[in-house]
């Protein structure tokens, strides 16, 4: 790697963690009336999220390989367990830390792979 190819994966990182927290908003705003301001304004909030993260979604592909970005892609399925646990009450299991584990390894070996030049022939 890069000296200063640190950042754009710190950036990804953070834009996922921020693209993870729309579902906390959308399952907010299921529980509101219908079309009342309370609901409006999570369903505003939610779409702004969306934007932002695809306008810095792209920003992240000038710098990261498709591969490695789409793989890492699925941290925010980690981000959402966390999620879930904060926000929600929900139960963290071992099987949902396991898959969590799973994924982090994925993550990282395609990632290392992709960083030592990629073309393994």
């Amino acid at each position: 790697m890069k000296k200063n190819s640190f950042f754009p994966y710190l950036l990804m990182h953070c834009i996922f963690l921020l693209y993870s927290f729309y579902t906390v908003l959308g399952k907010i705003a299921a529980r509101q009336e219908f079309l009342s301001f309370r609901y409006c304004a999570l369903y505003a909030a939610l779409i702004l999220i969306l934007a932002v993260y695809a306008i810095a979604w792209q920003q992240v592909l000038k710098s990261v390989r498709l591969s490695v970005a789409t793989a890492n892609k699925a941290a925010t399925i980690i981000w959402g367990m966390l999620w879930s646990a904060v926000f929600f009450g929900e139960e963290i299991t071992a099987r949902k830390l396991a898959g969590a584990a799973v994924i982090s390894v994925g993550i990282l070996v395609l990632s290392f792979s992709e960083a030592g030049g990629g073309n393994d022939q």
